[in-house]
């Protein structure tokens, strides 16, 4: 049975041949277990692995060895012979003696669902600050699998070596390298962390809301995304398309600007190691004020993606109900910002599918439908966006110099003036004015 080789990993793991096998385990079956198996191989089609043979197999009992059954390790390994498979990937995760075993069984390689999902996010962080927050959550799970060589910690882009042959251990060497290399990282992110929020305080000064599209991967955020913003941001039908946030102003009705936010998918299973590593991304998502939380609406797993999705809020620190979310700013204090849900992939949808949709939309007033490719109820989304960003507005008396034309200017944008009246000095002007308490917020935090 062939390896990988070091050298070439790269090319060799786009084309290898792989089994994808998965350990269905007792417990509450929030999956379908077929639609969880076929996300398993489209993660590895993700990186171009040739899956040739995919599998669930029925576990009573998880064997602390192997995972598995002697007799599934057996017909596993009889698959891997006969079809000629380089790489097993087991949709589960394992431990390093797990994975050694299975690996000593099969007579290939083995990578779980945690190793396979970073080698993408490897593969497609396109930023220095993705590549490092992707490198520190490699080297957090690969510090207690030191089986491995580690000459790849130089590498400046593709993915880390999961794939990659094996090589000299040098334990404690290699250990050290990766503590001081761990600490580097960390201290580069901390850095990227104050610039981010020294950007996102300058933005809060400044008149525009900013929204967040969160949701599973493959939901089609970045398709709505583009749709909104005439942006031409990857968008395909491909697990993880989009790892680098990318933000674009947007116009909306009643709403002079917006900043819409297009952010990395969630999965099943999400590492936690990549959450931890992610958390300086995601903490636009905990800073907007209004939260769009895209589902694929036509998935047979709908219901479990989005308990995936409020999973990963809520170690963000973020609670969501029906309507708004409640998050905790930087001095401690809750605030809610706003929370809708899209529905997308309407378009799927036919007869008594699409039906039971509209009935169940109909029930909430925090859902809009909508197809992100054919364009059917995007602007529906965007008069959701508006309405949730305007209502609580209440009347303020503000007290302006009458040389401020420019506050003057903000204030008839982003709100209704309804009345102005010239102190008895003639150098201030007192502004009745219709503000939504974000606006006002923005108004009193600008210079």
């Amino acid at each position: 049975m062939s390896v990988f080789n070091r050298d070439s990993d790269d090319d060799v793991a786009r084309g290898a041949r792989a089994l994808v096998v998965r350990a269905d385990v007792p417990g509450p079956a929030l999956r379908d277990p077929a639609a969880r198996l076929e996300e398993a191989e489209g993660l590895a089609l993700a990186i171009g692995i040739d899956v040739v043979w995919r599998e669930s197999f029925r576990v009573r009992q998880i064997k602390p060895a192997t995972l598995f059954g002697s007799g599934q390790v057996e017909q596993i390994a009889a698959q891997a012979e006969a079809q000629g498979a380089e790489l097993v990937i087991v949709d589960n995760a394992l431990s390093p003696v797990q994975q050694s075993n299975l690996e000593k069984a099969f007579g290939a390689k083995v990578i779980d669902r945690t190793g396979l999902i970073l080698e993408i996010f490897g593969e497609r962080a396109a930023t220095n600050e993705g590549r490092l927050q992707v490198e520190l959550a490699h080297l957090d799970y690969q510090a207690g699998r030191l089986v491995r060589s580690w000459t790849h910690l130089e590498r400046q882009r593709g993915g880390f070596g999961f794939l990659g042959g094996p090589g000299e251990t040098q334990i404690e060497a290699d250990r050290r390298m990766i503590r001081d290399r761990m600490a580097k990282i960390r201290r580069e992110l901390d850095q990227v962390t104050r610039t981010r929020g020294l950007h996102r305080a300058r933005r809060q000064r400044a008149p525009w809301p900013v929204i967040a599209l969160v949701g599973y991967t493959n939901a089609g955020k970045s398709s709505l995304f583009n749709r909104m913003t005439g942006a031409d941001v990857m968008a395909q039908d491909m697990l993880f398309a989009t790892l680098d946030p990318t933000m674009r102003q947007i116009s909306l009705p009643g709403l002079d600007k917006a900043i819409l936010s297009d952010t990395v998918g969630f999965v099943s299973d999400l590492p936690t190691q990549l959450i931890a590593a992610f958390r300086a991304t995601l903490e636009e998502v905990v800073h907007a004020d209004l939260i769009i939380h895209v589902r694929d609406i036509s998935h047979a797993d709908t219901e479990a993606q989005r308990s995936d999705v409020m999973q990963v809020l809520h170690e963000l620190g973020l609670q969501v109900g029906e309507g708004a979310a409640t998050a905790m700013n930087d001095d401690g204090e809750g605030f809610a910002p706003a929370y809708i849900e899209a529905w997308n992939k309407i378009d799927l949808l036919h007869g008594e599918g699409r039906d039971e949709i509209d009935h169940a939309a109909q029930r909430r007033d925090d859902v809009v439908l909508l197809s992100a490719v054919t364009g059917e109820g995007v602007d529906a989304l965007r008069r959701a966006i508006s309405a949730r960003m305007t209502e609580g507005s209440r009347v303020y008396v503000l007290a302006l110099p009458s040389s401020d034309g420019a506050s003057l200017a903000w204030l008839h944008e982003h709100g209704e003036v309804l009345k102005t009246e010239e102190g008895e000095e003639g150098t201030e002007l007192a502004v009745s004015v219709r503000l939504s308490d974000a606006a006002h917020a923005r108004f009193m935090a600008r210079e």
